[in-house]
């Protein structure tokens, strides 16, 4: 599905464990009394929705962790398994400058927060319970990190011996677990879409003797009520993804068992363009053709060739 691999974006060591990618096992230390008592003395000001500025107290900082409901927001609380569009706020807290470290906001685009026992725990603990609207604060210090961690961090400038990270979370809201509605036939001659309901996977089938479309094809089998996705949004999606005429499958997210995040600036063509405007709560047929899948070069790695014509079934669960 990715023409490329997509750019890493340079944001703190934290900031990509709030992804998932920086993670510490569920026996993390809970955060303390004293922790929480300094985590309580910082003040976050601002509105949820909007940058937050944050006023530091005096002295040393805290390397203990913590985790503080600024906002409590409104709707159904996060538990674990749920994935949230919110706007991540870092500081390093140094006890000496506090220097904000990244903003979504700076950025100008939300992101995706999984809630897992597998963050540190402040961070799970302050993302448990969190609602739409609302705003949580987790004071990540060296008590959440495992050894790797804490080397990794200081290879990249950042020595938790002696700061902390302190990360504002405002959640937007909760990304989809599936898509519901009816769903139609997508009315593409040679593919066929059976469509079990909840969330299991459809069933895509592209064996056909049918002449492939020279154009890209998008074709709603169940229209989502949601907003419509923005292009170089980033999006969540189930997925799967088979070649024309032959019925071989490629890649399939719903079989690995978690839905994929990616950028559709850092994606093929055909994806970029088709799902450009479709409403979050879809799910598509999409039919792309050579030149705005994987050109001529095709992809080894997944079996296509520079000539093949790629389908697939996409339900589109959030877009930041």
């Amino acid at each position: 599905m990715r023409r490329r691999t997509a750019l890493v974006a340079a944001l703190p060591l934290l900031l990509a464990a709030a992804c998932g990618t920086a993670q510490k096992s569920a026996s993390s230390a809970s955060p303390t009394s004293s922790g929480q008592a300094a985590a309580s003395a910082i003040k976050v000001t601002g509105e949820a929705g909007k940058k937050p500025t944050l006023t530091f107290p005096a002295g040393k900082p805290s390397l203990t962790s913590a985790s503080v409901k600024v906002i409590e927001g409104q709707g159904t609380p996060a538990k674990d398994g749920d994935v949230l569009t919110a706007n991540v706020t870092v500081y390093n807290w140094d006890g000496k400058e506090n220097k904000a470290a990244g903003s979504d906001y700076d950025q100008g685009k939300s992101e995706f927060v999984s809630v897992s026992p597998q963050l540190p725990k402040a961070l799970h603990e302050a993302l448990v319970g969190a609602k739409p609207g609302g705003r949580v604060m987790a004071v990540v210090a060296k008590d959440s990190l495992s050894a790797e961690q804490l080397d990794q961090a200081k290879q990249q400038g950042q020595d938790f011996n002696t700061t902390s990270q302190v990360l504002v979370i405002d959640v937007v809201s909760a990304t989809l677990k599936s898509v519901e509605g009816t769903a139609v036939d997508p009315g593409v001659n040679g593919v066929k879409v059976e469509n079990p309901g909840g969330e299991k996977a459809p069933a895509l089938t592209t064996k056909t003797s049918e002449k492939a479309p020279k154009k890209l094809v998008v074709k709603t089998v169940i229209k989502g009520g949601g907003p419509e996705v923005k292009a170089g949004q980033t999006v969540l999606a189930h997925y799967v993804g088979k070649i024309w005429g032959t019925d071989k499958q490629f890649d399939s997210s719903w079989e690995r068992g978690q839905p994929a995040t990616f950028a559709l600036d850092q994606v093929v063509k055909g994806w970029a363009q088709g799902l450009t405007g479709v409403p979050v709560g879809s799910r598509v047929l999409l039919t792309i053709p050579p030149d705005l899948g994987y050109g001529k070069e095709g992809n080894a790695q997944g079996g296509i060739k520079g000539t093949d014509t790629l389908v697939f079934v996409v339900d589109v669960l959030g877009a930041a």
